[in-house]
């Protein structure tokens, strides 16, 4: 049954005291369906507007190598540091924003939908350039899509620069095209394999090794440049038609089109909507999620073609969404984020030009709690499981967050039998309103609320 406080908490962001919640799971959709108000007040560049840059810190860092006197030389590792100083100044702001979208948004399902599906398309940049713009990546190939068609989000994911980057596909070439043989460069499954096993089918999905090599023949062509973008270059696919699954996909000439056939047929796949089900129902309701919950799922998926947006709605309007007791832990981001929109902040409060306290504040303590931002683990994602995010060191790290950032954020603390009423609603455990007003401090109040149990599920 619907429940307002459940839905923020559940499916939204958190609790906020000045921000009324959902009436209904219609409202939600309703939220979800309008424009990105959120985006527009705390805006991220797309990885698109950002890719100029990173060639003119390319350019920089080779001038620096190049240049012939030492003043030259004096002179482009200067240019070279402010680039890079300015891109990491924006990175943080970038940051900033991703937490104040969650802090004052009214619509809190499309932050917690634009985290998932950037985990489940999981890229990440390496280096001192490319580490800093997962975000813009987010932005431009995946927070456009969440009320969108899977197949939409599947072609946009697998022709981003990064993407292609951190799964080296920019180095497969076919070793029979042009420049496999002039080169000696051959075959990299990485992003075939990924989008198989993560993507799409499922670890456990109907596919063997023979289909990953053809795929990734079949890929082959998928570059990028650093001036113009994403790039299909047919000399470098591999000549003649591939079979994945039972299909033949291209011929003689190498087209991108048949690469998106081959996507598209993926995306349709019954298999992958068993696999996007079940993550979507692990995410947002159980680690062991109802089956029906999952059948349920899997049937919208497939009868909307890959409809988000229905399978959004499917999820919001199913009984077993919204059994009373929570059983997910709050990811690290969701832990700060709904503790930062149970504080009542406003953007100042958000050092978004200062990257020493935003990084005390936030990348550092996240980093510890096992979510580093930007920065997952492997190309799959951070952890479901609930056990991943509760360790002794991590729960320790929430535990200090709790108990000294409130009062660094904001000096004017509520008092805590007000945040408690903010932060957990109305079913506020005894002993943490026992513990809460029986603290020394506002900061300590607060802290033992955050740091509780019940603030720690959803």
């Amino acid at each position: 049954m619907f429940d307002p406080e459940r839905a923020e908490k559940r499916f939204g962001c958190g609790l906020a005291p000045g921000i009324a919640g959902p009436a209904s799971a219609a409202e939600i959709m309703e939220r979800l369906r309008a424009p990105d108000e959120a985006a527009a007040a705390f805006p991220i560049p797309t990885f698109s507007q950002v890719l100029p840059r990173l060639r003119g810190l390319q350019l920089a860092r080779q001038a620096r190598r190049t240049t012939a006197t030492d003043t030259a030389r004096a002179e482009t590792l200067e240019s070279y540091r402010a680039l890079r100083k300015a891109l990491r100044l924006d990175a943080t702001r970038w940051g900033g924003h991703v937490l104040l979208r969650r802090a004052l948004t009214r619509d809190g399902l499309r932050e917690r939908l634009t985290a998932f599906w950037a985990d489940h398309f999981t890229a990440r940049g390496d280096g001192q350039l490319w580490g800093l713009v997962q975000l813009p990546y987010v932005e431009e190939a995946v927070r456009p899509h969440v009320t969108g068609r899977f197949g939409d989000m599947l072609r946009a994911v697998m022709t981003q620069p990064l993407m292609l980057s951190y799964l080296d596909q920019h180095r497969s070439a076919g070793a029979n095209s042009p420049i496999g043989q002039a080169r000696g460069r051959g075959l990299n499954e990485n992003l075939a394999r990924e989008m198989l096993e993560l993507h799409t089918l499922g670890a456990d999905g109907p596919y063997t090794q023979a289909d990953v090599t053809e795929l990734a023949k079949l890929l082959t062509g998928l570059t990028f440049h650093m001036e113009r973008g994403f790039e299909f270059r047919p000399n470098l696919a591999e000549p003649g038609a591939e079979t994945v699954l039972g299909i033949s996909y291209g011929g003689e000439t190498a087209r991108l089109a048949d690469i998106y056939a081959a996507l598209d047929a993926l995306a349709a796949h019954p298999a992958t909507a068993a696999h996007v089900a079940r993550k979507l129902a692990v995410h947002f309701i159980s680690d062991r999620p109802d089956a029906a919950l999952v059948d349920a799922l899997s049937g919208v998926f497939q009868s909307t073609d890959g409809d988000l947006a229905a399978l959004t709605e499917a999820l919001l309007t199913h009984p077993a969404a919204w059994q009373p007791e929570a059983r997910n832990v709050k990811r690290p981001v969701d832990f700060i984020g709904s503790a930062l929109r149970a504080l009542d902040l406003v953007p100042r409060h958000i050092p978004l030009t200062a990257p020493r306290k935003m990084d005390a504040l936030f990348t550092a303590p996240m980093t510890l709690m096992g979510q580093p931002p930007g920065q997952p683990p492997g190309p799959d994602g951070f952890a479901e499981d609930d056990l991943d995010w509760i360790t002794p060191q991590r729960l320790a790290a929430r535990i200090s967050w709790a108990m000294t950032a409130p009062f660094q954020i904001r000096r004017a603390l509520p008092r805590p039998e007000e945040f408690a009423r903010a932060a957990l609603g109305i079913d506020i455990p005894a002993p943490v309103r026992s513990a809460a007003l029986g603290a020394e401090t506002r900061a300590e109040g607060i802290g033992l609320i955050l740091a509780s149990p019940a603030f720690q599920r959803v």
